[in-house]
Parts: C-alpha cells; structure tokens; sequence
C-alpha cells in the first residue's frame, strides 16, 4: 500500500530547507563575500528549495561571517513562496529582522534557539535555560506575527555534556515552544547521536501530543546515520527535513565537541534518496549537481555529498514509490 505523502502547497511530498548559507558556513574561517553568499542563495531557491536558511542576525563580533545580514538580505533575490530565514539568539536579533523586514526586505522566517540541556546553553548561548527561555518569550512577543517562527531545540537527542536527554524533557521544550505562539519546531540531533528507533519515538510522540505543531528533522551525519535518521522520521509522519548541500556544517568552530565529521546531512544525498524511493522533493533533479559545484568552488575544496561524486542514481525512474 502506497502511503500519502500529499502537502497543501504544490504536490511535492516533503518540504526541504537548504541551510548551507547559514548553519553551513558559520563555522567556516573563509569569509565570503555578500555578492557570493547571494548568488548561492538566489540559485537554491531557483532550485526549488521551498526553505533557505539564508543568514543569521548574529553579533558580528562573535560570529563575523554573518555581519553582513541586512546587506545581504537587502540584495537578495525573492522568488514567490519561498521563505528566506533568519537565526535570532536574542532579542537584539529580533529588534534588527524587524527594522529590515520595516523597510522592505528582510527574512519572512526567523528561528529561535534553546538547547535541551543546561550545559550546552551556557556553553553555546552563555545563558542558562531558564535565561533563554525568557529569552524565547520576549523574542516571540517581539516578533508579533511580523515572521514564520521556527523554533529549534538542540541536543534533542542527547548531549555531549550531560549524555542522554530525556525525551519527556524534549517534549515539555516542544509545549513551551507552542505556548510561545511557535508552530514549527525542529528536534536537532546536534553531535549525531540519534538511531532509527530514538528517531521514530521522540517523533511519534512529538506529533500524538502536539498535532498541530509542524515538526522539522535536523540531523547531523556524525557518525554516517543521518540518512537512515531522516527515514525513520519520514516514516514517523514527519514531512520537513534540514539539510545542507556537501554537508557542510554542524557548529561554530570554537566549541570543541564531535570530533571529526561533524557536518549536516548532504542535500543531494538525502534528495537522491527521497526521489528512488518515490518521495517528491520538489527539487531540479538536472541542476542539483552544478548546485553542489557552485558550493564546492565557493569555498574552494571537495565537499562531504557521495552522490556528488558517484552520479544521481541512473534508475531513479524505475523505482517504485515508497511503501508501495
């Protein structure tokens, strides 16, 4: 029996965000230039992604690879029914998407972050969990309807400071999220520890107790478990998926957790994937590998993606649809 797959929007079966111009690149040393960073983004909205995460009002002197945030959304390109994100850590962040958005061209989705443990907030965000959260109100209050609200709990699945979280604890994230007005939530699998089995539970639960929250996978292929992750979450009923073309990514370069592959599930992997097993991505199957070359010469190396250098699978047309 063929399972539906069916969105609202345009047919395709699950809804993808490219997140290479941000999570990708916030740990990279190279700075690249705005006119660069919105080329790459102008071609993965072209490409079909109905999601880009395009940049993060990050204080500069922290993060300087996103210090050029309003430029480069004053520059951008918008094609019709593609959101364009923005990370916020805090209220600051909120203040200056609203000021952009005022005049005209700043993101129309912003992300709120929380870790699930306490640990990695003070590591990550230098503020307890408690402090965020009041963060996280403001910052909802704040935003006032102006943006999509995405809100993010990392370490969902566990945490290399305090080990295993609890997924009732996810859970209870995931109810303050929603109570903050947040409809779309993202579990993240931050240093990749995640499995098939851990994946389909905190999912299922995720969507019995909270039906009309939208939840978001974001994987990190750690310890090359990413993409059996995104199908067991698929098949959870999960239908939004974060990914990053070469699979660059995963954290900022000064905290030292996750030794060695620590990047984001590749793009063209999970898409080539989704597509043979009859999964629509809504994504130009034809321009997706020149996409990955185009984030290959930005930054100047070979990138993570095995499908970038075997080919799309040849017999993505004779395969028959998932689950039939």
């Amino acid at each position: 029996m063929t399972q539906d797959f069916s969105l609202e929007d345009d047919g395709r079966d699950v809804v993808l965000c490219e997140c290479y111009a941000r999570d990708g690149l916030q740990h990279e040393p190279q700075m690249l230039p705005t006119e660069a960073k919105v080329d790459l983004i102008h071609r993965f909205a072209e490409l079909g992604f109905a999601r880009v995460e395009a940049t993060s009002y990050s204080n500069p002197k922290v993060v300087p690879q996103f210090g050029d945030a309003s430029e480069l959304l004053r520059a951008l390109p918008r094609r019709a029914g593609v959101f364009y994100k923005a990370t916020c850590a805090n209220l600051r962040a909120v203040q200056r998407a609203l000021a952009d958005a005022d005049a005209g061209f700043g993101a129309n989705e912003i992300s709120l972050l929380v870790s699930a443990t306490d640990t990695h907030s003070m590591k990550n965000l230098a503020r307890s969990r408690a402090d965020q959260w009041r963060n996280i109100a403001e910052m909802a209050a704040a935003a006032a309807g102006r943006f999509r609200l995405i809100g993010t709990i990392s370490m969902a699945f566990g945490c290399p400071f305090e080990g295993r979280v609890d997924p009732r604890s996810v859970l209870d994230d995931v109810g303050r999220m929603r109570d903050a007005g947040v409809r779309h939530i993202t579990l993240g699998d931050t240093i990749g520890t995640a499995t098939p089995r851990t994946t389909h539970a905190l999912f299922r639960l995720m969507r019995a107790d909270f039906p009309d929250v939208v939840p978001i996978a974001h994987f990190h292929d750690t310890r090359g478990t990413g993409l059996v992750n995104y199908v067991a979450a698929l098949e959870a009923g999960v239908r939004h998926f974060d990914c990053a073309l070469g699979g660059v990514g995963g954290h900022p370069t000064k905290v030292k957790y996750g030794g060695g592959h620590t990047g984001n599930v590749s793009s063209e992997d999970l898409i080539d994937l989704f597509e043979n097993m009859g999964v629509k991505t809504g994504i130009d199957m034809d321009g997706l590998l020149d996409a990955v070359q185009a984030c290959e010469a930005a930054l100047g190396r070979e990138l993570h993606g095995r499908v970038a250098r075997s080919g799309l699978n040849p017999l993505r047309t004779a395969t028959p649809p998932h689950g039939a």
